[in-house]
């Protein structure tokens, strides 16, 4: 068999744009990644070229558009799980159907579309959400934080040293000598050394 005759086969053309649109979202997700976006861009060439040679039901190709705008706005602006759950189904529902078979009946294999449907779906369902709540997630290390916080140093420091911020150890280093225990406040960081100064004790 041909490789143009294999290809132009709705089961081969619905694998390619579910996987091209499943690339697509994950690269929303995850930007500048270049795996993604060169996956991506070629699995929906491919499928384009399938919907260009095949008959297709325009209206599921209006649906599979439009469902990436509930998809951006849960990722990039409210979070919403809804407009997730919706442009989800219309993922499922626009690509099963986007091959035009006989009738209402999509061209795709039934159990084919049903479990790439549901294996996609819950994929992206359990990634965004992962995602979304990273976003979400107050870091850990705030280094930006630790700029004019006070401690204490934990050694003598000069060149170098250790002080305690934020109920943790950090490496330090001063332009003056200062003696372990004296409260300290940080005045730069240089990766995850801090700079710090001497505090004046109250009078």
């Amino acid at each position: 068999m041909p490789i143009s005759e294999f290809l132009l086969q709705p089961n081969i053309a619905y694998l390619l744009l579910v996987s091209g649109l499943l690339f697509a979202l994950l690269a929303l997700l995850s930007p500048g990644t270049g795996f993604l976006e060169v996956g991506a861009a070629f699995a929906l060439l491919m499928a384009g070229w399938e919907v260009y040679n095949l008959p297709i039901n325009g209206w599921a190709l209006g649906v599979l558009v439009l469902g990436v705008v509930p998809f951006w706005l849960a990722v990039r602006k409210s979070g919403n799980l809804w407009f997730l759950a919706l442009s989800i189904a219309a993922l499922v529902i626009g690509s099963a159907f986007l091959f035009q078979g006989e009738g209402w009946y999509p061209a795709v294999n039934p159990i084919l579309a049903l479990v790439v449907s549901t294996l996609t779906a819950g994929f992206i369902w359990l990634v965004t959400i992962k995602t979304l709540e990273a976003q979400r997630r107050t870091p850990t290390h705030d280094l930006g934080s630790l700029i004019g916080a006070s401690g204490v140093a934990q050694t003598n420091i000069y060149q170098e040293g250790t002080v305690y911020v934020h109920r943790e150890d950090w490496s330090a280093h001063s332009e003056v000598p200062i003696p372990a225990g004296a409260a300290v406040r940080v005045t730069g960081r240089e990766g995850f050394v801090l700079r710090v100064e001497a505090v004046e004790p109250p009078a």
